[in-house]
């Protein structure tokens, strides 16, 4: 039985779609090395994970806020929230093509070890003959802010909480995920990318590269968040095959997975 963390839902909008201005995001000068991935082992009680890999938490108004941001494996959700604060310090723009072209924009930029898998990620897919754009990946604090307040003044901030991720519960924030489209989608993001050629390359491929579907159709219950077949976040090769093989969401994966002693 999956035990389900409840997140909050999500619309295009918050995915990173909605037109605005953007601010460029300085690459840093000092590299972070990259941390070596620690697979899984099944013992008798189950698998386990090293216990770097689960969150830390600690409550700020009433609010599970993540002490260890910057853990590759990180999740955030509705119940919980990254610090307000966080910034993650290898951001890199990947060379990739991205939906809006050249501009150096915030929302163009991935943690140095996500930008990397995604440029193999977008290789892989072009040596099968097909073409991937990159559209929507890290999004700061402020920036989701402004988004949810933009939502806010074209109706309520009820009804915007209905679509939109509050501040600190956007998974852009984490720098570890990324918005992908493609030309035959008008470089939407909709639900219509499932039936393309390029979304059905990165629904069966997506975990050789370290990416999971994290949205996927029909675990919505599980995750709270409508399907989008278009946000894709990476995890690391290990996690990604795991979570792919059984089905699972992100969320499934820490309920089965046991902290290492």
């Amino acid at each position: 039985m999956r035990k389900a963390a409840v997140v909050l839902a999500v619309s295009m909008l918050a995915a990173g779609c909605a037109p605005a201005e953007e601010k460029p995001v300085n690459e840093p000068e000092t590299e972070q090395s990259t941390p070596s991935e620690k697979p899984a082992v099944e013992e008798e009680t189950g698998p386990v994970l090293d216990a770097s890999y689960f969150n830390e938490l600690k409550e700020v108004d009433g609010v599970q806020v993540i002490q260890n941001p910057e853990n590759m494996m990180v999740l955030v959700n509705k119940e919980f929230a990254l610090p307000s604060d966080y910034t993650p310090p290898d951001l890199v723009r990947p060379n990739v093509q991205f939906s809006f072209g050249d501009q150096d924009i915030e929302k163009s930029y991935m943690r140095k070890e996500a930008a990397a898998a995604l440029e193999t990620l977008f290789k892989g897919a072009e040596e099968d003959g097909l073409f991937l754009f990159a559209v929507s990946g890290y999004r700061s604090y402020d920036r989701q802010e402004e988004i949810l307040a933009a939502g806010a003044a074209a109706s309520s901030e009820e009804e915007a909480l209905k679509s939109i991720a509050p501040p600190g519960m956007s998974e852009h924030q984490s720098g570890l995920a990324m918005d992908i489209s493609s030309e035959s989608n008008g470089f939407e993001l909709n639900q219509s990318f499932e039936a393309t050629e390029e979304g059905k390359w990165l629904k069966d491929h997506a975990h050789e590269y370290g990416f999971i579907l994290r949205y996927p159709k029909g675990m919505e219950d599980v995750t709270q968040y409508i399907y989008e077949p278009w946000h894709f976040r990476y995890i690391g090769k290990e996690a990604a095959a795991m979570i792919h093989e059984k089905g699972w969401t992100l969320e499934d994966y820490f309920n089965e997975m046991k902290p290492a002693e």
